[in-house]
């Protein structure tokens, strides 16, 4: 079965400020952005990362080679409650998803 790691050169994520993450998906080429691109659908991933589908924002970069994904983090970066404050371990959730 093939990942999204398989195919894509990076998978990374980070915070976009204290109320969202923003996880990024480096293609390195134009076949693999295009398998990529058509493979990821919005619904999934908004569904991979228990959000509604209307709070995911998806930004297509073609000239990059890059797919980004951003939504609110469950609790404010740096709450008591907060697991990832930097927020740089959601992205394994989407580098290991089955496509």
């Amino acid at each position: 079965m093939t990942k999204v790691a398989d195919i894509a050169l990076k998978v990374r994520s980070k915070n976009a400020g204290p109320f969202w993450v923003t996880i990024d998906v480096f293609c390195g080429s134009t076949q693999a952005y295009d398998q990529l691109r058509n493979a990821l659908k919005t619904d999934a991933i908004a569904a991979l990362y228990h959000q509604p589908t209307q709070l995911l924002k998806r930004f297509d970069i073609p000239d990059l080679n890059v797919i980004k994904f951003s939504f609110p983090r469950p609790v404010t970066q740096g709450h008591r409650t907060d697991r990832d404050m930097h927020g740089a371990q959601w992205s394994t959730l989407l580098a290991e998803l089955a496509i």
